[in-house]
């Protein structure tokens, strides 16, 4: 062990106290712990309710959708899709038409977004089959006009399994206005409904199937894009990258996080305020630290100028209070990292905070633990324990050893 630890570790603990933290340093700990333990809490609520919208967005939207340009052929799409059979890290590929229609029910009409889907792979790229709360989801007829709609848009409606509503096309309503025809309207049968946890999604998104889609939008064999599932969800940046190299300008690839990148830019936002915030606990607890470390400095004024006559450098003076500062702020971080790891696995456990399941989908709140979490938590708490001892070490090592000693 260096001496200038040990110097600093019985400076930390104190004999007057028989063996006891002195209360000063005692409460520096106590806030860097408590600024530790609430941040770790914190950002492990963030993560967990991060996780929960993540789960809710990509258990309906792909990790990927490709999206068609003006400058797209038929022949990019062709390419495109073999291109993409041939990735072996691809779970499943559907081509998709997709547009906004009116739905018309006996009661009640609403605007929509329709999306259509490849009968074959649609529980691959999607998963409102496994949603379907009320019918049953079946696109294999090319020629059916079955749809599935969401809980809330079914209450609006008005409308339960087996009703025949009506699909108002925008397709040929420019022609209509000019007098030369009229509107594209289709009747279609609510072969499903389905509940995702989401009102938005419930309320705007009617799945139907790809035939269907491209009659009602008048689109012939033409399609809107593709979109992907992946085996592992991490890859989707890598898989655009790969995408757009080959396809450069011809298609526009969207990952899940880029197809509600203001909701996840908002959260992000919110996580590092909350960071930032907290942290002023631990800066708080640190102003502590200096003002116990200026205190021992001139507290300890005979012992530095007995340790400079001994032989000890200015720099084995700013070791020994740093080591001092450093000591409180790691043995805070330690103590926080468990207090805040135990309030996050009581909730887990218990449910020490808990919501109410009539009105969240959840029944408390989420928690989600990552190692990153705790390393920055540490890095910050450390790091501001450490800019805490620089005036006190700096201002003890300038101390002349004649003038420390002179009157003792």
């Amino acid at each position: 062990m260096s001496y200038k630890f040990f110097i600093a570790k019985r400076y930390l603990i104190s004999k007057k106290e028989a063996g006891f933290i002195t209360l000063i340093s005692l409460i520096s700990i106590i806030g860097i712990t408590i600024g530790v333990a609430a941040l770790i809490v914190v950002l492990s609520v963030f993560n967990g309710f991060n996780g929960l919208v993540t789960s809710i967005l990509v258990g309906f939207d792909p990790h990927l959708r490709i999206l068609r340009t003006e400058k797209t052929t038929q022949d990019d799409l062709r390419r495109l899709h073999l291109a993409l059979r041939e990735e072996g890290s691809i779970v499943g590929i559907s081509a998709f038409v997709r547009g906004k229609a009116m739905i018309v029910s006996r009661s009640q009409s609403k605007v929509v977004f329709v999306r259509g889907l490849d009968a074959s792979t649609l529980d691959k790229v999607t998963g409102v089959k496994q949603k379907i709360v009320l019918g049953d989801l079946d696109f294999s007829d090319s020629t059916s006009r079955d749809i599935v709609i969401g809980m809330t848009l079914a209450d609006r409606l008005g409308a339960v399994t087996g009703d025949s509503v009506l699909m108002i096309s925008p397709a040929g309503s420019q022609q209509a206005l000019l007098g030369f025809g009229a509107p594209v309207v289709r009747t279609f049968r609510i072969a499903g409904i389905y509940e995702s946890n989401n009102k938005e999604y419930d309320a705007l998104y009617v799945y139907t199937s790809l035939p269907a889609a491209q009659r009602l939008f008048q689109s012939g064999n033409i399609i809107h894009g593709y979109e992907i599932r992946l085996k592992d969800i991490n890859e989707s940046d890598q898989m655009r990258d790969k995408i757009e190299a080959v396809f450069p300008s011809t298609f526009r690839v969207l990952t899940w996080y880029d197809l509600h990148k203001d909701l996840y830019s908002v959260m992000r936002i919110e996580r590092w305020s909350a960071y930032i915030i907290l942290c002023l606990i631990i800066g708080v607890a640190t102003f502590n630290l200096l003002g116990s470390l200026t205190m021992s400095v001139i507290e300890k004024t005979r012992d530095i100028g007995i340790l400079k006559t001994m032989g000890a450098t200015n720099d084995d003076i700013v070791s020994i209070f740093r080591f001092e500062g450093l000591l409180v702020g790691v043995v805070g971080t330690i103590v926080g990292s468990l207090l805040g790891l135990l309030v996050c696995y009581l909730q887990v456990r218990y449910h020490l905070f808990a919501l109410d399941p009539t009105v969240y989908i959840i029944p408390a709140i989420p928690i989600e633990v990552h190692a990153m979490d705790f390393l920055s938590v540490a890095f910050a708490a450390v790091g501001l324990s450490f800019c805490a001892t620089l005036h006190p070490a700096r201002r003890a090592s300038k101390l002349l050893p004649a003038e420390a000693i002179r009157w003792e």
